[in-house]
């Protein structure tokens, strides 16, 4: 589809004259990253089995958005151009980022696509995070959101510094992705064999950020040393690597430059697959500044994390900087059994870091949805399901 090809249904001035399913409330999707486009189909999930609802989607300019318009296409839903977007009014938009959402003619509700706003800047000795900052959240003086989601109370305090303008339509559902892990912690046994990981291996999972300041970016050597030290009839190694390095640089580069260690015996997931599989089956986590290893922490796992460098600024509110306090930093000098053995254990302190609504994010999500689409809630919601079993992972 060309980028002027506009859609005559299921929206637009003539739909009602070919719509099947008339006087829906239409729900617009808006996808900037791969990475942001997994957190909202999961939101999107929340409401598109109502009959009175139409979700569409949408592809919103970002420097990222590489494999956009495939995992779109994968979704099966009804893509318009971005150009038709931003000119259709919709009754409810959907965000994970923050790029041109004040273009949108629609009640905006923008979400976090990781462990809480952890990146940011220094400004007086603080770090403060982007994302709560007045710079994102509005336009000429006003929110551009009619809803901010916080997954934490201490974000409010940010707000109240940052964006004091936004704290009105703010509010703290929690993390939606985080109970997902909770609820799929059951499944552990069904992952783990799924991903060919005998009951007698330890799973170490070496989980990567994107940027020139993430593990690939900096400790690539780390996965050949790992692969020589760990036996494989007691450890099988693995790596998750984020959306934006595989699309940044190229699935097909991403894979050449693992290859090595591929035939070494490394797994190596691919983008599609859900990582929070991957994470319950580990017993083992590696990471960096990034949502993953503090995900995993969330939940229990041992994690290592390796040194970032000095200029890294992780905001002082972030669990990043909660995990970053406890976990002990992984040495390449020194054998890595024994590291292994002394990863840290920090999910009394992390996990509530993460979230101040645990178990609750679905429903509060749900409820701020219908709020704004003006609609009853039809029924109770079921309970979140454990991300699905990934049998058929190793697909070309």
């Amino acid at each position: 589809m060309g980028a002027t090809e506009w859609l005559d249904v299921p929206v637009g001035i003539n739909a009602a004259r070919r719509v099947t399913r008339q006087d829906c409330r239409t729900v617009l999707a808006v996808g900037h990253t791969v990475t942001s486009c997994e957190r909202l189909l999961e939101a999107v999930e929340l409401l598109e089995s109502d009959w009175r609802v139409q979700v569409v989607w949408t592809q919103a300019p970002d420097a990222f958005s590489n494999g956009v318009s495939d995992f779109l296409r994968a979704a099966g839903g009804v893509v318009l151009p971005w150009e038709q977007a931003r000119r259709q009014s919709f009754d409810l938009a959907l965000a994970c980022a923050y790029g041109s959402l004040n273009q949108l003619h629609a009640p905006v509700v923008v979400m976090p696509h990781g462990a809480g706003y952890a990146k940011g800047k220094v400004v007086s000795g603080t770090t403060r995070p982007y994302g709560l900052d007045s710079q994102r959240l509005l336009h000429n003086g006003n929110p551009v959101a009619r809803l901010v989601v916080l997954s934490h109370e201490k974000q409010l305090d940010v707000l109240r510094e940052q964006c004091p303008e936004a704290v009105g339509v703010a509010e703290v559902i929690g993390d939606l992705c985080y109970d997902r892990l909770v609820a799929s912690i059951p499944c552990r046994d069904s992952y783990r064999e799924a991903l060919g990981v005998t009951p007698e291996q330890e799973l170490v999972v070496v989980a990567s950020t994107w940027g020139a300041t993430s593990l690939f970016g900096m400790h690539l050597e780390l996965l050949p040393r790992l692969l020589t030290e760990l036996t494989p009839d007691r450890f099988r190694t693995a790596v998750l690597v984020h959306p934006a390095v595989w699309f940044g640089h190229g699935p097909r580069q991403v894979r050449a430059w693992l290859s090595d260690c591929v035939d070494a015996g490394l797994l190596v997931f691919p983008p599609d697959l859900d990582w929070r599989a991957v994470l319950v089956a580990a017993d083992h986590v590696l990471g960096d500044h990034g949502s993953t290893a503090t995900y995993a922490a969330a939940i229990g796992k041992p994690v290592l994390l390796v040194d970032s460098p000095p200029h890294l600024a992780v905001a002082d509110t972030a669990p990043q900087s909660v995990l970053a306090g406890l976990a002990p930093r992984l040495r390449l000098d020194q054998p890595m059994p024994a590291q292994l053995r002394a990863g840290a254990r920090a999910a009394a302190a992390v996990a509530p870091a993460v979230s101040s609504r645990p178990a609750l994010a679905a429903g509060n999500l749900r409820r701020a949805f219908y709020r704004l689409l003006g609609l009853s809630q039809p029924g109770s919601h079921r309970a979140l399901a454990p991300v699905p079993v990934p049998h058929d992972w190793r697909r070309p």
